[in-house]
């Protein structure tokens, strides 16, 4: 498919925008990237996870137990994603290019691929926001419909009770059998990607042999087939549905502008900036639990507009977001709640499953 090209000619919005944010920095002579308390939030992550997968692997704790430190080894992986892996992916956690990649590499330990991750990620969604063929985060085809655009078969007007179910298997989807996928087609969705080198195809095997060993392997020899293959479903299950849900409150909720490009033209009319305010909302942002736990990623619009800042810094440019939404009359759409997110999804969900 021919790439979207977005109406840049001016970009008067996004131009004010850039001179507040600009001028914030510069005036308080901070940097863009992380800073101290995200470097200390990393080693937090990073040792309860450590210590819950010891302590389940080689402690053998009470049943309830293990069920309830399996739950939260799940949401702890989540949050390392949202965290650690998602700002140095994005070369926001530091201002050291080697600390960004190996922050992203942080992916391949929990059983992804970071160079296909920032190709789908970096390059197709955050160009080509919620657009039909460029946006591979809003192909969930055939199981959910997202917008009116897309094939509609029977069973999506069940779509807003079983998708809890689905987000829960993408995690298993997304290391065993999508990465695979677009590995060897050489593709994410309708898009190539640029071939890996030696190094890269290296890292990809060997991640993935590692995280088996890790996660699979290691588990089987100290506690047996059925607690491994059990705990890791329960794993697995809890950290595919915490980033699934997180993600898609994000984009697909009510008001959300979805769009397909016209096959001759395959023009937006719409400015890169304005598009991705009128395709993403933020959530929860009072939260600082919640802005906390998912890395900023609750201030969504923020992130898709300066994805090379850190999340620790979104809080406030927020404020200068909102204020240029207002100045140009640009609707800036935002949930109070995590839960008021959840129930728009699920009304959008319901909405275009029936329709």
């Amino acid at each position: 498919m021919q790439r979207v090209s977005f109406n840049n000619k001016n970009s008067l919005f996004f131009n004010a925008l850039k001179e507040k944010v600009d001028a914030y920095f510069q005036s308080n002579n901070i940097r863009q990237t992380g800073n101290y308390k995200l470097y200390i939030k990393t080693i937090l992550l990073v040792l309860f996870t450590a210590s819950l997968y010891v302590t389940l692997v080689f402690f053998t704790p009470a049943l309830w137990l293990s069920i309830i430190l399996c739950c939260l080894l799940g949401v702890s992986l989540a949050a390392i994603g949202f965290n650690v892996m998602h700002d140095g992916a994005h070369g926001s956690f530091s201002r050291k290019p080697w600390v960004n990649e190996l922050m992203g590499y942080s992916l391949n330990a929990m059983g992804g691929s970071v160079y296909l991750w920032k190709f789908k990620h970096n390059v197709n969604h955050h160009s080509f926001t919620n657009i039909e063929g460029m946006d591979d985060d809003i192909d969930i085809k055939p199981w959910i419909r997202v917008h009116a655009d897309q094939k509609r078969y029977w069973y999506h007007r069940f779509q807003h009770i079983y998708w809890i179910v689905l987000y829960g298997v993408t995690y298993i989807l997304w290391i065993f059998v999508q990465d695979f996928t677009k590995y060897f087609s050489g593709k994410i969705g309708d898009q190539p990607f640029r071939k890996m080198d030696v190094k890269e195809h290296f890292i990809f095997w060997i991640s993935k042999i590692l995280y088996i060993g890790v996660f699979i392997v290691i588990p089987i020899f100290m506690e047996g087939w059925v607690s491994t293959l059990v705990g890791f479903a329960i794993i697995a299950f809890v950290c595919g549905l915490v980033i699934a849900v997180v993600f898609q409150l994000a984009h697909v909720v009510e008001d959300a502008t979805f769009s397909t490009p016209d096959s001759k033209v395959f023009k937006i009319d719409e400015e890169w900036a304005i598009h991705q305010v009128q395709t993403t909302a933020d959530f929860a942002t009072k939260s600082k639990l919640v802005t906390w736990f998912t890395g900023g990623l609750n201030f969504q619009v923020e992130h898709h507009l300066f994805p090379r800042i850190s999340h620790i810094h979104y809080p406030k440019i927020a404020e200068l977001v909102r204020e240029t939404c207002v100045q140009f009359g640009i609707t800036y759409l935002e949930f109070p709640t995590v839960l008021s997110a959840v129930r728009s999804h699920v009304v959008h969900l319901k909405t275009v499953g029936r329709g």
